[in-house]
This record gives C-alpha cells, sequence and structure tokens, in this order.
C-alpha cells in the first residue's frame, strides 16, 4: 500500500511551514532549527512530497514552500534518502506535473530537474520518456507542467544530455521540441524554443543536424502574438549569430528589420533580448556590409532606448535631489574585490596611448541595486559603443542631427539621454576626426551641465567627461582642464550621493590621465577630498578612498609635503583606527594607504610603526584561521584572504615607499616566515601579492631576505608556470630583484630558474607585461652570472630584444642590457645569428649612460672589424634607414 501520512505529524508540518511565512526573524530563526531536527527522521521528505502534491485543499504557497524545503533537502543530503523514500518522491513528481496550479507546476518542474542534477538522470530512466510522453497529452496542464519540467533540465543538465551515459536522448528530444513551435499555446510554443535555446552555444550535434527546421520554424514565429516567443526567438537569433552565421547570411536583411522593429518592443524584456542582437553583429566581420544602409534607423532607435523610462526614474528616487544625509542601506553596498599588485614596465611614449583602460561599461550608472541589473538603457549605449568602434568618422551624419535634437531638449530626460550618447560614443567616435572638430563647443557645454538642476544630469555628465578626458588633458589647461576640475570637485562635495559617486569615479578617471599635470593644483584637490571625509555616507567613502589613492598614484613623490600630509594623514588614520580587523571596508582603505605610503616614500615614516604591525598581525590572524580550518574542516571555516592579500600589498607599499627605514620594524617581526607560508598558499592572489612583497623587500632590505633564499628561490623556481600569468610575472620579477643583490652567489640558483624563463619567452601569445620581464629577470642573471647564462644566449636572444626594445630607458633595462653585453663578450658566437634584434634593441635607448654606451660601442665594432667592412655594409644595407641612421649618429657604424 503507498504510503501515508500520520495526522499528528501532518499538522505539525503544516503549522511549522505556515509558521516559517511569518515576517518575525525570531520565529523563521525557531522553524529553521525545528526543520534541521526533522531532518533525522527518514520519512519527513515523504511528509513534504505529500503537502506539495496531495494536499490540494491547503493554500497554493505553504504547498509550494514544502515543496522548496524538500528541494534543499534533496540538494543537502538525496544520497542518504533511503530507497523507498526517493521512489516516491520521484513518482509523486512524474504524477503530479499537470497540477491545476501553475505555482505547484512550477515547483514540481524545479524539484525533478534538482533530483535530476544529483547524479539521478542515470538512476531515474524512466523520467524523460515519461515526461516525453506527456507532452502529447491533451490536457493543456499535463503539457505546460512536463515541458516546464524540460526547460529546466535542459538549462541544468546541457552538457549530459548530449553525452554517452544517457544515449543521445537529444537525438528524440530535438525533433520533438522542434513540433511544438507551431502549438496553438503560447507557453507551450515559449517553452519548446527555450529548450532548443540550450544547445545553440555548444553547437549539440543534435541540433546541428536539426538545424535548417530550426531556423524556419523560427522566421515562422517572426509575427508571434506572444511577449515570451518573441523574446525566445530574438535570444535564438542572436546566439546563432555567433556560432551559425552562415544560416542567418542568406537572410541578414529580413532579419535585421526584424530585430530592429524588436528593439522597439513594447516589452522590455524582449526589446533588451533583441537589443543583444546588435552587441554580438559588431564583432562579426561582417557587420559593416550588412548595418550601413540600416544606420539611419538603428541610430535613432538605440538613442531612444538609453532615455530612462519612468519606472527608472522612480526606482532611482529621480526626484530626491538631496539625499546626503540619508545613511546608506548596508544591502546596497556590493563587496569589493581587490586587484593584487603586479609589477609592470613603463612603456616607450608611442606606446602609451594604447590601451586606454577605460571601465566605464556601466554607461554612466552606478552599482544601485534598483538597476544594477542589464537592462535596455545599458544595452543600447553599449550597442551604440560598439558601432562607433565599427564605423567610426561614418557614424557622425546620423549622430550629429540627434546630438542637436537631444542636448538642447527642453526636457530633462531626453537632454540626459544626450549626454549618454556623447558618454558612450567617446571611445569609437570621439576623439575620431568627426567629433574632434565639434569638442570645443562641447566640453564648455558638458562642463556646465555639471551645475544642471536634476541631479541625474549632473551625475551622467560627470561620467560622461571622464570619457574625454584624454583629450581634455591634452590641451593648454586654461582651455578647459581648469574649469573642469573646479566644477568636478563641487560636484564631489554635491548634495545628492549619487553625484558624489559619479563626481569621484570621474576624478579618478581625470587622475590617471592628467597624472602630475594635476601637481600645481594639489592643495585645492586634497582639501576638496578631505573634506568629502566627514560629509559622505559609507557606500561613497569606499569610492573616495579609490580617488585618493588614483591621486597618489598619480602624483607620487609631489605628495610628500608637510602641508599635504597633515591634512590627508589625520582623517585616514581615524578611520583605520576606527575599523575592526574582521571589517571589509579595510580592503579599499589598505588599498589606499598603500598607494599614500609609496607616494609619500619617508614622509609616512610617522605613520609607518602601527600600519606596518597590523599588517603582520591580520597575515598572522589569517595564516593561523587557514591552518585551524585545514586541521578541521568541518568545525572551522576558511578565513577570507583577501585580509591578508591587502595587507601583504600594503606591506609592499610600505617597502616601496620607505626603502631602508622599513628595515628596523623586518627586523624585530617574524614577516619572512609568515612570507614564506604565503609564498606557498593554494591561492594564486595569494602567491602574487607574496612574491610582490618578496621583490620590494629585497630592495629595501636585503640583508633581512638573505638566510631565507635558500628556502625561497626553489619556491619562485615552481611558480614560473605562465598557467597564471600574474603570479608568473611577481615570481620572475622577485627573481630579478633577488639576482641583483645577490650577485656571483646566485649561480648555485640558475638552473633553478633559467630553462623555465628561457621557456616563457619563447612562448607564443604570452602577454607583453610577462615577457619584458622576463627578459629583464633573463638579463640581470647574465649580469651577475654570465659564464652560467652565455651558452643559452642562441635560445633567447631574438626574443630577448624584441620584448625589450618598447621599453622606456630605466634602471631595470639598464641592468638587463648589461647583463646582455657581459653574455655577448663571453659567447659572441651566439649571437651573430640574430645580430640585427641586437642593434634593434641599442637603437631603442633614448640616453644611455656613457659607460653602457661604450659597451654597446665595442660590441658594435667588435662585430664590423670581424666581418669586415664590406661584409658589413651587406648586413646594415638590410637595416629600416631610420635604424642605420640612429646606429650611424650614435655609434659611428
Amino acid at each position: 500500500m503507498a504510503w501515508q501520512p500520520q495526522p499528528a505529524g501532518l499538522s505539525q508540518i503544516l503549522q511549522l511551514l505556515k509558521e516559517s511565512q511569518s515576517p518575525d526573524t525570531e520565529i523563521q530563526r525557531a522553524v529553521q532549527q525545528k526543520l534541521e531536527q526533522l531532518n533525522q527522521f527518514p520519512d519527513f521528505n515523504n511528509y513534504l512530497i505529500y503537502v506539495l502534491t496531495k494536499l490540494k485543499t491547503e493554500d497554493e504557497p505553504t504547498r509550494s514552500l514544502s515543496g522548496l524545503i524538500l528541494k534543499n533537502n534533496v540538494k543537502a543530503h538525496f544520497h542518504n534518502f533511503p530507497p523507498s523514500v526517493a521512489e516516491f518522491i520521484k513518482s509523486e513528481c512524474l504524477e503530479n506535473v499537470g497540477d491545476p496550479s501553475p505555482l505547484i507546476r512550477a515547483t514540481i518542474g524545479i524539484l525533478i530537474t534538482t533530483i535530476a542534477t544529483k547524479g539521478e538522470l542515470q538512476n531515474w530512466p524512466a523520467l524523460l520518456p515519461s515526461l516525453c510522453q506527456l507532452l502529447d497529452s491533451g490536457d493543456y496542464k499535463t503539457c505546460e507542467g512536463a515541458f516546464g519540467a524540460l526547460q529546466k533540465i535542459c538549462e541544468d543538465s546541457t552538457e549530459i544530455l548530449d553525452s554517452d551515459a544517457l544515449d543521445r536522448p537529444l537525438n528524440t528530444l530535438i525533433p520533438k521540441f522542434l513540433q511544438f513551435f507551431k502549438h496553438a499555446n503560447a507557453k507551450i510554443r515559449s517553452h519548446a524554443i527555450a529548450c532548443v535555446n540550450q544547445f545553440i552555444i555548444s553547437k549539440t550535434q543534435a541540433l546541428m543536424l536539426h538545424i535548417d527546421p530550426f531556423v524556419e520554424n523560427l522566421f515562422a514565429l517572426s509575427h508571434d502574438e506572444d511577449p515570451e516567443v518573441r523574446k525566445n526567438v530574438c535570444q535564438a537569433l542572436v546566439m546563432l549569430l555567433e556560432v551559425r552565421i552562415d544560416k542567418l547570411l542568406p537572410h541578414m536583411a529580413n532579419i535585421i528589420e526584424y530585430i530592429l522593429l524588436r528593439t522597439q518592443d513594447r516589452d522590455e524584456t524582449v526589446a533588451l533580448e533583441a537589443c543583444e542582437f546588435w552587441l554580438t553583429l559588431a564583432e562579426q566581420p561582417i557587420c559593416r556590409d550588412v548595418l550601413a544602409v540600416h544606420l539611419d534607423r538603428l541610430v535613432p532607435v538605440l538613442v531612444r532606448g538609453m532615455k530612462y523610462s519612468e519606472i527608472d526614474i522612480i526606482l532611482l528616487k529621480g526626484d530626491v535631489e538631496e539625499d546626503e544625509m540619508i545613511p546608506d542601506n548596508e544591502q546596497d553596498i556590493k563587496p569589493r574585490f581587490h586587484k593584487s599588485k603586479t609589477h609592470a614596465q613603463q612603456h616607450s611614449v608611442e606606446e602609451d596611448e594604447e590601451g586606454v583602460d577605460d571601465d566605464g561599461s556601466d554607461y554612466g550608472m552606478d552599482d544601485d541595486d534598483a538597476l544594477s541589473d542589464w537592462n535596455l538603457r545599458k544595452c543600447s549605449a553599449a550597442a551604440l559603443d560598439v558601432l562607433a568602434n565599427v564605423f567610426r568618422d561614418d557614424l557622425m551624419p546620423f549622430l550629429l542631427p540627434i546630438l542637436k535634437e537631444t542636448l538642447f531638449h527642453p526636457e530633462w530626460e531626453v537632454k540626459e539621454s544626450g549626454i549618454l550618447v556623447l558618454g558612450a560614443i567617446a571611445e569609437g567616435v570621439g576623439c575620431a576626426n568627426g567629433m574632434v572638430a565639434h569638442l570645443p563647443e562641447l566640453i564648455p557645454y558638458l562642463v556646465n551641465c555639471l551645475s544642471d538642476k536634476k541631479a541625474l544630469v549632473r551625475s551622467i555628465t560627470c561620467w560622461t567627461l571622464s570619457r574625454y578626458s584624454h583629450w581634455i588633458v591634452n590641451q593648454p589647461h586654461e582651455m578647459y582642464l581648469q574649469r573642469l576640475m573646479s566644477e568636478l570637485l563641487k560636484r564631489i562635495l554635491d548634495t545628492n550621493k549619487r553625484v558624489q559617486e559619479a563626481a569621484c569615479s570621474a576624478f579618478a578617471t581625470l587622475e590617471e590621465e592628467a597624472c602630475t599635470e594635476l601637481v600645481p593644483y594639489l592643495g585645492f584637490i586634497l582639501q576638496t577630498l578631505v573634506f568629502a571625509f566627514s560629509k559622505y555616507q559609507h557606500k561613497n567613502l569606499l569610492i573616495l578612498y579609490d580617488a585618493i589613492g588614483t591621486l597618489a598614484d598619480s602624483v607620487g613623490h609631489h605628495l610628500n609635503k608637510p602641508e599635504y600630509i597633515n591634512m590627508l594623514m589625520p582623517p585616514l588614520l581615524e578611520k583605520w583606527n576606527s575599523l575592526k580587523d574582521e571589517d571589509k571596508d579595510l580592503f579599499p582603505l589598505l588599498e589606499c594607504l598603500s598607494s599614500v605610503a609609496t607616494a609619500l616614500q619617508s614622509g609616512f615614516l610617522p605613520y609607518s610603526e602601527p600600519v606596518y604591525q597590523r599588517c603582520v598581525s591580520l597575515t598572522e590572524k589569517t595564516l593561523a584561521q587557514i591552518a585551524a580550518s585545514d586541521a578541521r574542516p568541518d568545525q572551522v571555516e576558511p578565513p577570507d584572504k583577501d585580509f591578508m592579500i591587502v595587507a601583504l600589498d600594503l606591506l609592499s607599499g610600505l617597502a616601496e615607499g620607505l626603502e631602508g627605514h622599513i628595515e628596523k620594524f623586518v627586523e624585530r617581526s617574524n614577516l619572512l616566515s609568515l612570507l614564506f607560508q604565503c609564498m606557498q598558499d593554494k591561492m594564486p592572489e595569494v602567491r602574487q601579492s607574496s612574491f610582490a612583497l618578496l621583490g620590494d623587500l629585497t630592495k629595501a632590505c636585503f640583508k633581512h631576505v638573505k638566510p631565507c633564499i635558500a628556502d625561497f628561490l626553489p619556491v619562485l623556481g615552481q611558480n614560473l608556470n605562465p598557467e597564471f600569468i600574474s603570479v608568473c610575472n611577481n615570481a620572475t620579477w622577485a627573481i630579478g630583484e633577488v639576482s641583483i643583490q645577490m650577485r656571483e652567489e646566485m649561480e648555485p640558483y640558475i638552473t633553478l630558474v633559467l630553462t623555465q624563463l628561457t621557456d616563457i619567452i619563447n612562448r607564443p601569445n604570452t602577454p607583453k607585461t610577462l615577457l619584458e620581464n622576463t627578459a629583464i629577470t633573463i638579463g640581470r642573471l647574465g649580469l651577475v652570472c654570465p659564464r652560467a647564462v652565455a651558452p643559452m644566449l642562441p635560445q633567447f636572444i631574438r626574443q630577448w630584444c624584441t620584448s625589450l626594445r618598447n621599453i622606456r630607458d630605466n634602471e631595470e633595462k639598464e641592468s638587463a642590457f648589461r647583463g646582455i653585453c657581459s653574455m655577448i663578450t663571453v659567447n659572441p658566437a651566439g649571437v651573430v645569428q640574430d645580430f640585427i634584434f641586437f642593434c634593434d634593441a641599442v637603437a631603442s635607448w633614448q640616453s644611455p649612460k656613457p659607460d653602457l654606451k661604450q659597451m654597446f660601442y665595442t660590441i658594435l665594432h667588435s662585430f664590423k672589424n670581424e666581418v669586415g667592412n664590406e661584409n658589413w655594409k651587406r648586413f646594415s644595407d638590410q637595416f629600416p634607414a631610420p635604424l642605420r641612421e640612429r646606429l650611424a649618429l650614435n655609434y659611428n657604424v
């Protein structure tokens, strides 16, 4: 006989389910404890499925809740369910998948897919055939429930459905789903498309075999009345564009017409899916050819999509102009992720233009919870941004009339969208020829908009101006920069929190562009930023730290003046003292202090001891927690290692800023033994920061590092693995710094590292920063142990020369070139095959020191003398003219 509940047990569980819907957190906590206790009883889960599927008289939220608690139990310990309980749950699910209530059907679907993902697709062979059979039921509810469950299974078990483990059920399922694209009921059509869509991106073979009927069926649905169906059709077209563009090309003109219509769909979820199409199309080589003739209609549609909707304005409290006194809701503050320290080179001037890392991807909208999700406004702005990059000046004829109309529009919402357009196109068109002509008129207009009476206009203007900061900084200061700076600083002290945030972020971008150009205005800037400390609520304080840290990075030692230090340090230290060791607000504050310590150099000395001690203690605490958690994983939670990473990075900043002054602190602490543990941590970011600190300590106080070298170097050698780029990069740099200090005593360790370094420099697609650091370290090893490294010259010289030709003259480059010259002197034959690359690298120097220049001179002339004038002429005739001229001028060859 089938299982039946005990009446007393059933009423106890119903009582619990009712209580758990109470808003009182105390009651909820008590319910949670009782549920935990009930999990001890094997048939507790039978009661839960019984309430969900059999108690039709009970209200739906209670039944659904019972199913969701069961789902959580399945997730946590389905493998412990007695077989009879597992079977009872499975059969109840399949019997009731067509429940009259949509909520209950959906809950059963979630329960089915959860059981399926627990490895039960293999152990529940009846599941897929049964659901497939139910699709053919004449009863709508049964068909819809089965399809809902199948859709969830397709989403959660995409890979296993296409595996031999299950005998490839998709070969049956895909043709079956396609039959339902023409079903009379919209909900069923929508499920069918959603199921198939799961398999497009992975190019699942079962779908590829039916790709033609799939595409035909999609086109047949282009006039569907149902928004969910339209959304799924758009989603399918976007994915097909990415993986099977060949199937869309013959119909591209019609598809573009369709997507243009859908991007204006009255249902925003449909419009958003359609708008993704333009983003994906912009990445395809065919974009220019197929889209050029449609720009006159597409651009206005995208611009309209960028206007705030009425609901956006309500959610953003767009009518609240002053809110600086209102404390932040703690739930709204997103967790911050620390970016560990990486050691990188400064590049030659012409390369600086490239890769300006612009993080303006949020299109001027902060991460306010109300609108942090991807929406039509952001997607339209992103589409316009990528299209501006594809079409450049060709977009201008369509943009200019729109900009003229929107920027001077009486309605603030339209004007605001026009300012967003200007920001969105900044990277593509903004600094292209077509736009530059208008900037002398537009920048002053935007600076005036910073005083607009609407806060949302002021905040978007901050963002848009930040996107043009590169151009502004390169004009004479009195033209735009001075006024922009003073207006932006006023906005940092705005009475609206959103504007404060936008202004702080924009100012950080301006700081990165302007660097030392800001030095004349430092007093004025610091006054504002320090005043903001007393004014800001919690969330914006975190952004303020970032603006101060960026300022310190940008102006460097110019910050080291008593009057600046006396303004800046008291508020920072007050925060530092008020935060507990487990407060995550320490992350941005420690990052900020790290930049400040590096910039202030010895000016930070009076503040350094407590900062040093706390960083060592944070590292020690975290390591102790890791050890405790490793020993007793079931009892002790693993700690958040970010505390340790941020502390290591601040110690790096101290070592870099204080240099030799840090020695007395290191001497009196156990930092080096802690560092040895961090260098062996499982988490790459911890190792990355450890190696950065090791390099900085090596430069600052090597006598304390030296006794540990025999332990440290094997660990560094093991981390020369380019799979972890940043770890490998910092380990490489640290090896170079150690070798400079060790000099000839480095010889026993060369074999630990040289082969890996040579492999890295010859590896295809190695990132530029890693190549440069590898080349410098190889050069430095050659400087201190030329005889040990010179035999390997032919294996790295060509890559070595091309890696270092674009770096600015600096100390690291100099030591590396001295090393290469020493190696060439020991093994001149090693460079013969690639001598032209050496000549090119020598010519990349702007002004080498006289003795280094003499080394270059000697090598070039001995090579010329060795081959004779005739051969040298033949050889040097292959050089590009500028190289020939530089060598003749500087080295007389």
